[in-house]
């Protein structure tokens, strides 16, 4: 069963920016497209960004530009390089397969407040 955590979250003022990482357990990791998702309170999970196996990452218009998505398959850790954050972007964020299938880890919170 693949274990997901999540790190790098924080508070951060609006216009800055965070990387976060995601390692995944498990020597499946590498077959398969990886996501990172989003929670926002009193809203649904959404989905950020898609990195394919062969590295091709596809984003949400609402982080477009100002996110990207990379994996390093030797560590089986996806990371998201978040800039000129705003405070719409506040949400507990989650990586999980494309499908959405593995179990969800912790999570890390992202505050963007001034």
């Amino acid at each position: 069963q693949v274990h997901l955590v999540e790190s790098g979250g924080g508070l951060v003022q609006p216009g800055g920016s965070l990387r976060l990482s995601c390692a995944a357990s498990g020597s499946i990791f590498n077959l398969n497209a990886m996501s990172w998702y989003r929670q926002a309170p009193g809203k649904q999970r959404e989905l950020v960004a898609t990195i394919s196996r062969g590295g091709r990452g596809n984003y949400a218009d609402s982080v477009n530009g100002r996110a990207t998505i990379s994996r390093d398959n030797a560590k089986n850790t996806v990371y998201l390089q978040m800039n000129f954050l705003k405070v719409e972007d506040t949400a507990v964020y989650y990586c999980n397969n494309d499908l959405a299938n593995w179990p969800w880890g912790q999570g890390t919170q992202v505050t963007v407040s001034s």
